[in-house]
């Protein structure tokens, strides 16, 4: 009935390409989705040593003072 273009490893090789893709998508949207758990992880975002020095600052961690003399000493 159908063969030839129409059926056969053709289809089949279709159908493999579809479902593929659709699998691909799913995974694809589960990583982009669970990824922001792990954002202070080192593989996914590293911070800079002055980074942390502006958050432990903005924490209220260490005086103005003390700030600055951290900042001097990375920026080197």
């Amino acid at each position: 009935m159908w063969h030839g273009f129409y059926g056969g490893w053709p289809m089949m090789a279709g159908g493999v390409l579809f479902w593929g893709s659709i699998i691909c998508l799913i995974v694809w949207g589960i990583h982009r989705t669970t990824r922001h758990r792990h954002s202070d992880s080192r593989y996914y975002y590293s911070k800079s040593p002055l980074d942390h020095l502006k958050e432990r600052y903005a924490k209220g961690e260490v005086t103005k003072v003390q700030y600055e003399e951290m900042k001097r000493d990375l920026m080197g």
